[in-house]
C-alpha cells in the first residue's frame, strides 16, 4: 500500500503542476489574483478530499488512481474521457486569455470569489460522494462484492459526483473572470450526460439490484429536473 501512497503523492504534484501551468502560462504573469485563487481553492480541497480517501479507504484511493481513457473498460467510454481532458485544458486557457486580453466584459472580483466558492462546493460533494460510496471508481466498472449504494447523496440523485464536477465547471469561468468561459459550459454537461447514460445502461445490465435503485430514485443530476 506504501507504492499507493507514493502513486498519489506523485499524481497530484503532477496534476497540480499541470493545472498551474494551464493557468498562469497563458496569463504570462503571476499578477493574477483571480488565478491564484482559483487555483489554491482547488489544489486545498481536492488535496484534502484525497487525504481522506487515503486515509480511510485505500482500495478506493487505488481505484481513483486508475483514470484516463487506457483505464476504461468500454469503447464508449475512452472515447468520452479521451475527448474530456483536452477540452477542458482549452476551455481554462481561453478563460485566462479571456481575462488577459479582456474579449468579454469584465467580472467583478466578487462574482469571481463567488466562482471560487461554488468550486470549493463542488469538491465538497465529491467528498460526500466518496465518504458514502467506496465503489466510486474513476472509471467505469464492476469490482467482485459491489453493491448498490442508496445512501448520502445517492438518495436524492443517481450520480451526485457528476453534479459536483459540474458546479465546479460552473464556477470556473466566474473564479477565472471569463464570461467566454461559459461556451464550453453545454459541451461538458452534454459529454456528462452521454457518459453517465451508458454507465447507467452499464450497471443495469452488470449490477444486481441497479434496475430497482433507479426506479426508486428517479433524478440523474438535479431533483425534479433530469
Amino acid at each position: 500500500m506504501e507504492a499507493v501512497f507514493s502513486r498519489a503523492i506523485r499524481a497530484t504534484l503532477r496534476g497540480l503542476l499541470l493545472f498551474f501551468a494551464v493557468i498562469f502560462i497563458p496569463a504570462w504573469t503571476l499578477d493574477y489574483w483571480q488565478g491564484w485563487a482559483f487555483f489554491l481553492t482547488l489544489a486545498i480541497s481536492t488535496s484534502l478530499a484525497t487525504l481522506y480517501i487515503a486515509r480511510s479507504d485505500k482500495k478506493l484511493l487505488e481505484s481513483r488512481l486508475n483514470i484516463g481513457p487506457k483505464a476504461e473498460k468500454t469503447r464508449t467510454q475512452r472515447i468520452i474521457t479521451a475527448l474530456g481532458a483536452p477540452v477542458f485544458v482549452a476551455a481554462i486557457v481561453t478563460m485566462v486569455l479571456d481575462h488577459r486580453f479582456g474579449w468579454s466584459p469584465p467580472v467583478s472580483g466578487a462574482v469571481s470569489v463567488f466562482g471560487d466558492i461554488l468550486a470549493a462546493f463542488g469538491i465538497l460533494v465529491y467528498y460526500l460522494v466518496v465518504s458514502s460510496n467506496r465503489y466510486a471508481a474513476a472509471t467505469v466498472e464492476i469490482v467482485e462484492g459491489q453493491t448498490v449504494v442508496a445512501t448520502g447523496l445517492y438518495a436524492i440523485i443517481r450520480h451526485p459526483m457528476y453534479a459536483g464536477a459540474i458546479i465546479v465547471l460552473i464556477g470556473m469561468p466566474l473564479a477565472l473572470a471569463s464570461w467566454w468561459g461559459f461556451l464550453f459550459l453545454p459541451f461538458f454537461v452534454a459529454l456528462l450526460a452521454a457518459r453517465l447514460l451508458h454507465e447507467e445502461a452499464f450497471l443495469s445490465r452488470n449490477l444486481p439490484g441497479y434496475n430497482e435503485y433507479m426506479q426508486k430514485i428517479r433524478y440523474r443530476l438535479v431533483p425534479h429536473v433530469w
